[in-house]
Formats: C-alpha cells, structure tokens, sequence
C-alpha cells in the first residue's frame, strides 16, 4: 500500500462534457489504485476527483443505465466490474452506497474473504463512523469514513465545488491522517467528527439542507396557486439574503410576522394557505401543516431568545395549534 501526499484536485470536464482521461500511469509517488462501489453522483464524482490527482481507478461497478452512463462521462476508459473484481483488484475501495446497504455490503464482503490486509476502505455515508466497517478491519483492512457537506449533481462540474468543501472524517486514531489526506487530495477541508457524534451531525445536515428545499418549493407552488407566474425568480434575492444573514447572524437575523408578535397576521396566512388550490384543483396541505408547525418553532426560540413575551408567545400558539381555528378575533 502506498502513502498519500495531499494536493488539490483539477476540475474535471465541463457540465455536458466528458471528464479528461487519466495518465496511462501514474507519474507520481504516493498513488493508489481506486476502486469505486458504485457509480452515483457522489462515487463517480470523487473517483473522477482522485483520478485528476493522479490515482488510478481500477474499476467501477455500475449496475443501472444511468449509472453507466455516468461512469463513461466521468471516468472513461475505467472497466465497469463486479463489486468482488474491484475489492481484489484495488488499494483504495471507496463505498459510496445508500446508507442502508453499506453494512450488508462490508459485511457481505468480509463473509467471503475478500477485504485485503492493508486495504483502505473509505465510504461516504454521513450517518456512519468507522464502525461500520468494522468487518472490512478485522479482516486487516484500514477503515475510513469520508463525508463531503455538499450535494451532488452527477457532474464532472462538482469536482471543482469538492475545492473547499468541508468534509468530516471519522477514523481510528493511528489512520486518521491517511483519511485527512484523503480529503486534502479531493479539495476538501477535513473536520474530524467523533463516531458518536455522526448522526447528530447527518441530521443537523439533512434538516438544514433537505429541508431548505421542500420549504422553497411549497413556497413556489403558493406563489404558482396565487398567480406569481415565476416563483423562483421571485423568491430569490429574499431566499439569498435570508440564508446569508442565518448563516451569519444566525436567530439574530430573523424577521417577519412571528418574530414581531404578528399574530393576526399569522391568523391571515393560514386562512389565505388553506383557501389556495394549485392547478389541479387540489388544496396546499402540507404547506399548511408545515407553516404551522415551523411558525411554532419560531415562536418557541423567539421566546426563548427574548424576541416575544409570554402574552405574544401564547396568542400566536393559539393561532398555530392543530386543534384551534386559524384566526382570532379582535
């Protein structure tokens, strides 16, 4: 097994285009040969990412159409093989699975004998430390967990985001700087994160991020019921500026209805979000049940911050409760 020595990635091809092929060998020291198990968004990204530097990826395992297309736009010239082929022929196997079919997957491996003494094997889940490659260790290999913060699009064009990007990593002590190496040649700026801590930092990720985006688009589909015909265009210097100032200021930063204490504005929202149909006819629900149950938790760091007073907190939870109407009188 060769060490690693950390450089910053090339960015790759463009959006539409293919990735440029790797050197026919590698030409400097300290590089890997790479497997990748499998072809998403993020496995094919990251192997285009160390094939830039330089490591040479072995193989690709691609089972569906998309994937494989991926991988020929990504990693051209890389042999699409089965899982074990790639596990036997690489020094760096990378999982970038569905969280739920990594532990069958390196535990699969592990039943059949196929994880080296000395291999690295990295994955890319947010929920899972290194524990989860507990049976790829015992068998003598070095476990790695590896989770770049981004979203990924499947195009070569996220290779050069990689630069920068915050990447937790979770490892036994004695090899943790071989996954912060790791991190160095993909771009990205390591963070290490406890094992324990994974699931709360996968959340705090997942709420902030996926979350984010239904919000945005229930928004839209208010703004498509009300007649705004461009909802995104509408939204987007607000949404820019909001997310800067919670980024920066963090609750300091909040403004609108709840955070003044507005209740009967609050009251007229969900009446006017309960009245709207989109253009098949249906009613906006999940808005609603959504706007109600984030103004609630607005309201409870408003008070707990000192933005609202008691008396303001609990007229707006009057408004806000499932089982109270949706507007006060007077």
């Amino acid at each position: 097994m060769s060490d690693i020595d950390g450089t910053g990635p090339g960015t790759g091809g463009e959006h539409t285009g293919r990735a440029p092929a790797a050197p026919a060998s590698p030409s400097r020291p300290g590089r890997l040969g790479v497997g990748i198990i499998s072809a998403g968004r993020v496995g094919a990204v990251l192997g285009c990412a160390l094939r830039a530097v330089e490591h040479q990826v072995v193989g690709v395992h691609a089972v569906s159409e998309e994937s494989r297309e991926r991988a020929e736009m990504l990693l051209p010239g890389v042999p699409v093989l089965e899982v074990e082929e790639i596990v036997e022929r690489a020094e760096l196997v990378l999982l970038a699975v569905p969280d739920d079919a990594l532990g069958p997957l390196v535990q699969g491996l592990a039943d059949l004998g196929r994880w080296q003494p000395g291999q690295l094997v990295a994955h890319t889940s947010g929920r899972y430390g290194a524990a989860v490659l507990a049976p790829a260790q015992r068998c003598g290999a070095i476990p790695l967990a590896i989770h770049p913060a981004m979203t990924f699009s499947g195009f070569s064009t996220d290779v050069a985001r990689l630069v920068g990007c915050p990447m937790a990593v979770t490892a036994p002590a004695a090899v943790l700087p071989i996954a912060q190496a790791l991190v160095v040649e993909l771009g990205g700026e390591p963070f290490v994160l406890e094992e324990s801590a994974r699931p709360i930092y996968h959340a705090a990720l997942a709420h902030g991020a996926n979350h984010l985006l239904t919000v945005v688009t229930q928004a839209v589909r208010v703004l498509a019921a009300a007649g705004v015909e461009d909802g995104a265009a509408t939204l987007g210097p607000l949404l820019t500026a909001a997310l800067d100032r919670a980024l920066h200021e963090g609750e300091a930063g909040l403004t609108g209805p709840v955070s003044r204490g507005d209740a009967g504005t609050v009251a007229a929202h969900l009446e006017a979000l309960s009245t709207l149909r989109d253009s098949q006819g249906r009613g906006l629900d999940d808005v609603v049940a959504s706007y109600r149950q984030l103004a609630a938790a607005t309201t409870d760091r408003c008070e707990a911050t000192g933005r609202l007073t008691t008396e303001q907190a609990l007229r707006l939870r009057e408004i806000l409760g499932p089982e109270q109407p949706d507007r006060l009188e007077g």
